[in-house]
């Protein structure tokens, strides 16, 4: 299984400090059964700004340590991009990271409003031939309350990438709702933990996976595991044709 959004680079943002936090996280996704991982640093944030030359650095200094230890984990290099202006130049001249070295771009919203540039930007992105995955729309208050947004972004050509601990309810039942039907309505592409640490921000991939699996959504756990690999085989993904949803009020959100 393939983690396509994780904070674990070492002293670089709100994840792992040290090297020896970065290894626990890592042996922890081997017993979820995590295969590869994409490293997705915060880039462009207003509190992080893990640069293209920085994630290359730690990204070595990781795999040195994994392969010293005998761990058996490919790390990927990409970032988790907060959109702004500037997002399609920072692509083009290649200072922003994809995912993998693929097409596909990560992309974060602010936590509560859907930026009025986010269209054009998404529309930017795709005139780059790359693909931009909307990182955890279900934790974005402006998505949550108006679910609708979320599809016109993806009828504008997003795809979304929902977070484990969404679905496994980690982050509360409302959040849990909203995210099983954004899935439900074919808004939901890929799969990724956004683990940031052990204790308050866990992997939780397989809890999610399981989730979905007793709820009876058995084919939607195949779609994510196989889209997570084609991003990283730089192939296209599934999509389904999305349903639109009507508009709902949800609270305790979490971002």
């Amino acid at each position: 299984m393939i983690d396509v959004h994780a904070h674990i680079l070492p002293g670089v943002d709100d994840g792992p400090q040290t090297m020896i936090e970065s290894i626990a996280l890592i042996r922890h996704a081997v017993k979820e059964g995590i295969t590869d991982i994409i490293a997705t640093s915060h880039a462009f944030n207003p509190h992080y700004n893990v640069t293209k030359q920085t994630v290359i650095e730690k990204i070595e200094l990781l795999r040195t340590e994994i392969k010293a230890q005998n761990i058996k984990m490919k790390i990927h290099m990409g970032q988790e991009i907060r959109i702004q202006e500037s997002t399609v130049e920072l692509l083009r001249t290649g200072e922003a990271l994809a995912l993998a070295n693929s097409k596909y771009v990560l992309i974060e919203l602010p936590s509560s409003n859907i930026p009025a540039y986010t269209v054009p930007i998404i529309q930017g992105i795709l005139s780059l031939g790359k693909v931009p995955i909307i990182a955890h729309p279900e934790r974005n208050r402006a998505i949550a309350e108006n679910p609708e947004r979320l599809f016109k972004l993806i009828n504008h050509g997003a795809i979304a990438q929902i977070t484990a601990g969404s679905v496994a309810g980690h982050f509360g039942k409302s959040i849990q709702k909203i995210s099983l039907q954004l899935i439900d309505s074919n808004l939901i592409h890929t799969y990724g933990s956004d683990v940031h640490n052990l204790k308050t921000r866990p992997f939780l991939f397989d809890a999610g996976l399981t989730y979905l699996e007793k709820s009876k959504r058995l084919d939607i756990v195949d779609i994510f595991l196989e889209n997570n690999a084609r991003i990283v085989e730089n192939t296209e993904v599934i999509i389904f044709e999305p349903k639109v949803l009507e508009k709902a009020k949800w609270w305790n959100l979490f971002v």
